[in-house]
Parts: C-alpha cells; structure tokens; sequence
C-alpha cells in the first residue's frame, strides 16, 4: 500500500497588544489564499493586555509562494496589530547542538528519541568540555567536538564554538548537563534558543552535591526544571517541571536514581514543545500551546 504524505504546513506564532478583530483578519488572510488551517489556539493575558496565538495551517495549494508569505503577514498583519511573530514550516527539521560534560543519561535519552524518530530535529554535532562521551557520539555516529575549558580560554574556545555552529547552521542549543556557565556573549548569540535541564533544589540546595544535601534535610520531594538560558543564572523561563516523592528510606544512591529519571523526561518534554514549535516567549514567561 502506498504512504500517504502528510500535507506540508506553515506554522505561525504570534503575540501582539490584545485588540479586536485579530483572529478574524489572520483566518480571512489564510482563507483568502486557500490555506487550510488545521490547529489554532489562542490565549489573552488580561494582566499585560497580550493576544498570544498559534496557527498551524496547509499550503500545499496556498496562492502565496513560501518565500513570500512572512512579507504578507508582515505586511497585511504584522504592521496593522503590532505584532511579534514566527513562521517555520513543517518540513523544516531544527538542527540542535547537544553540549555535555560527564554524565550521559540526557544525552542517551535525547539521541535514543531522536533515532527512533520521537523527536523530530537533526544533530549535527556533540560539544563537549571533556572527552568521557565521545564513544557515545561514536556509537550514534554524531561528530563530536572537544573544547577544554578554563578561566583563561573560556572566551576564545566559545568563539570557536560559535563558529562552529553558525558553520553547520545550528538552530538551538540543549544543555544536556553541560557543566559549565555560558557568558553572557554567547547566550545573546541563540536568544530562546539555549535549553537548560537541572535539579529543582536551586537554591536551596547548591552546589556540587545537591542529592546529598537534600538526602541530609530529609526532603519528600525531588524535582527537575527546564527553561531557556538567560544572563539570570537558572532563572530563564521555564518550559518544563515535574516531581517525585521520596522518602527517609531513600538512600543518596537511590535519589541520584530518581533524579536523573526526571531529568531525562523533563528536558525531553521541553524539547518536544520546541520542536514542534509549540511555545513562545514573552518576557520571562513561556507560553505553550498543547
């Protein structure tokens, strides 16, 4: 039996001052060129006065040849509702850069959902400030790049490592317990596009040992967080969050155990909602469409 291929989509995330008329105008548009609009949601701060809106729609008969279509939007719309928006299309698969350090189960997680095709995005490399995991990336046969970092080559290596991405056309970065503090330069080279996954004990627990820390207080509750990276230490917005309960009977081992187990499931939810450009940003809030 012959495959069905799926119709190709345009994919719009917007934001604009909440008025009137904003969803009429944007489906007239679509209607007007003989899109199909297959998904949309939208969603009103009333305490900042903002219109949020997702809009999923078909243009394989579409009168507007792609190249074109954001200069419609922008000009027909954008101008007209003081919009801020984003236009990806379906068959355009994000090209992420996964940066890691020693430990290995994000980064097992995230190639084993992109092999099977869970997660649709390209890997094109594995940076890393040590060589531990380079026989992971050797065996999903992913170039792998080692930078060694120190206080004295730390802005010269994330130069080189910037390069190195704009080289292979990097869309977004995960930080898959990359252990290591990105300057301020190098975040504001992938805005909303640095996806962090850590510990929820910060923090309350910091430092090199959190597990620990919290194993010595007794906690009843450990949890993960997700967010995209800002010059704010851990206090980007955040995608993605989730807990476990535990106990006096937990060993250290044990909460290590859990804790990269929603480590994992956290930062790959984060990533599904990025990929399938279903969230956005305003201030340091996220707002995700489901």
């Amino acid at each position: 039996m012959k495959q069905q291929t799926q119709p190709k989509t345009a994919i719009l995330l917007m934001h604009c001052p909440d008025q009137k008329g904003i969803i009429s105008y944007t489906t007239q548009f679509i209607h007007e060129n003989q899109g199909n609009i297959i998904y949309l949601d939208q969603y009103v701060d009333r305490e900042v006065g903002r219109f949020f809106m997702r809009v999923e729609f078909e243009i394989d008969s579409f009168l507007i040849p792609e190249d074109k279509i954001r200069d419609y939007i922008e000009t027909l719309l954008a101008k007209k509702f003081d919009m801020t928006l984003k236009l990806y299309f379906s068959d355009q698969k994000p090209r992420m850069a996964l940066f890691v350090t020693k430990m290995s189960h994000c980064l097992y997680d995230i190639l084993s959902r992109t092999d099977s095709g869970e997660l649709q995005a390209e890997i094109p490399m594995i940076i890393s400030n040590h060589e531990h995991l380079k026989k992971v990336a050797d065996k999903f046969k992913i170039p792998f790049f080692h930078f060694a970092m120190n206080k004295e080559n730390k802005k010269e290596q994330e130069a080189a490592q910037l390069k190195l991405m704009k080289e292979h056309n990097i869309d977004f970065v995960v930080l898959a317990r990359y252990m290591q503090i990105l300057s301020p330069e190098f975040i504001k080279s992938y805005p909303d596009k640095i996806i962090n996954i850590h510990h929820s004990f910060l923090p309350a627990f910091v430092g090199a040992k959190p597990y620990h820390a919290a194993h010595e207080r007794g906690v009843k509750i450990i949890g993960a967080t997700s967010h995209y990276v800002t010059s704010d230490l851990d206090a980007g917005p955040i995608i993605e969050q989730d807990v476990a309960k535990v106990s006096h009977k937990d060993t250290v081992k044990e909460l290590i155990r859990k804790g990269k187990d929603l480590e994992k499931i956290v930062l790959s939810r984060a990533l599904y909602q990025h990929v399938n450009r279903k969230l956005m940003t305003y201030k340091n809030k996220t707002i995700i469409f489901d």
